[in-house]
């Protein structure tokens, strides 16, 4: 019985042939920071208010331009379709069902097209950007033809860690499915059975493209190597004049660099770490929220992501300055113990622990807590 992010991320364990599992599960080298997204959060403690009437309470918050009944969405993430079958149908079905959005990454098995024709909630893409801007532009027109308003672009891939677990286990470094490979995807036969049935998994932006070879090995190895090591605050204006909809930069850890975001013209950034999977050493994403926002005030909306398993840490993120929060490795621990269903009860989960969180903190909506903001919080 999945009850918690923690009993899906079991299940996930149980399913998964283990160099998918590491690939979402793992971190950078000693996976301080991965650590740290998690155990910061409790640096920071509720303040309990009483006899206050919360017998209703109002999820609804707006981020993005828009309001949303819960003041989270599913963040970007890649490969999805190798976690459950159609995977990034599956997570956008469940999360248009609760009326929230989800953003697709560049390194999906499914594309915008694809996952535009089986749904019709609000869509986000998340690009990375490629030395051959050729791509790059074949993405955008991607992204213009399914509806999507809001472009992430992800700033701090632009050198690819060292991930430890998937070095051991060959995730990228493998182009095609050895003999090895196939025995341990058979002693996963209930997750081997869901991928034969969804057919050969492969990039879906880029599979038409032969250069990038067949099958999702070898088109993400090939991928990966032509993102843009010489991305630049120049790049970003160049995407902002050619991106006419909402622009928001993921991965922004310092002041200095949201103050230059700011300067710049994004619309909002994503205060990312890219979970723990980039420099590890780095701050986490909740102890350096809190110096961003005071940084910017209202003059740049604020989105969040990074160790998110409760709902207890999506009202520390909003209280500290968030307007909304990404879920990530939450909801993909869903996906993959239960697929769309599994997905939905993590998004029913955290939405039912937000709302009673509120309501023993004395808050009856999203609204109030933002008001209160820090004073709802103790540091510990």
């Amino acid at each position: 019985m999945i009850v918690n992010v923690e009993d899906a991320r079991r299940a996930a364990r149980r399913r998964l042939p283990r160099i998918f599992f590491d690939y979402v599960d793992g971190g950078a080298f000693a996976e301080e920071t991965l650590a740290a997204n998690r155990a910061d959060f409790a640096r920071w403690t509720l303040v309990q208010r009483v006899l206050n009437d919360v017998s209703t309470r109002d999820l609804t918050t707006r981020f993005l331009g828009t309001d949303h009944p819960l003041p989270f969405m599913l963040g970007p993430v890649g490969f999805l379709g190798l976690y459950a079958g159609h995977g990034e149908v599956a997570a956008a079905k469940a999360a248009h069902a609760a009326g929230i959005g989800l953003c697709l990454s560049t390194f999906s098995i499914a594309s915008l097209g694809q996952l535009r024709q089986e749904t019709s909630g609000p869509l986000a893409f998340q690009l990375y950007v490629m030395s051959d801007r050729a791509i790059g532009d074949e993405l955008l027109e991607q992204a213009r033809a399914a509806g999507v308003e809001t472009l992430f672009v992800t700033v701090d891939t632009a050198i690819t860690s060292v991930r430890e677990r998937d070095v051991r286990n060959g995730f990228r470094s493998l182009t095609r499915i050895t003999p090895a490979l196939a025995l341990k995807f058979a002693m996963r036969p209930l997750w081997s059975l869901d991928m034969l049935r969804a057919g050969r998994p492969e990039v879906g932006a880029i599979a038409h493209r032969p250069e990038f070879g067949r099958g999702v090995l070898e088109q993400a190895s090939h991928l990966s190597r032509r993102i843009d090591t010489r991305l630049s605050w120049k790049d970003i204006d160049d995407l902002r004049a050619r991106w006419g909809g909402r622009l928001v930069l993921k991965g922004i850890l310092a002041r200095e660099d949201a103050l230059t975001a700011r300067a710049a013209g994004v619309d909002a950034i994503v205060v990312s770490n890219h979970g723990g999977r980039q420099l590890d050493g780095a701050a986490s994403t909740i102890a350096a929220l809190p110096d961003i926002a005071e940084a910017l005030g209202d003059s740049l909306e604020i989105l969040f992501d990074g160790g998110i398993r409760r709902g207890a840490d999506i009202v520390k993120a909003l209280a500290l300055g968030a307007s909304g929060v990404l879920l990530g490795r939450a909801y993909v621990y869903g996906l993959a113990a239960a697929g769309e269903a599994g997905v939905a009860r993590i998004i029913a989960h955290l939405s039912e622990e937000v709302s009673l969180t509120l309501g023993l903190m004395g808050l009856s909506s999203i609204d109030e807590l933002k008001r209160r903001g820090r004073a709802a919080l103790r540091p510990r």
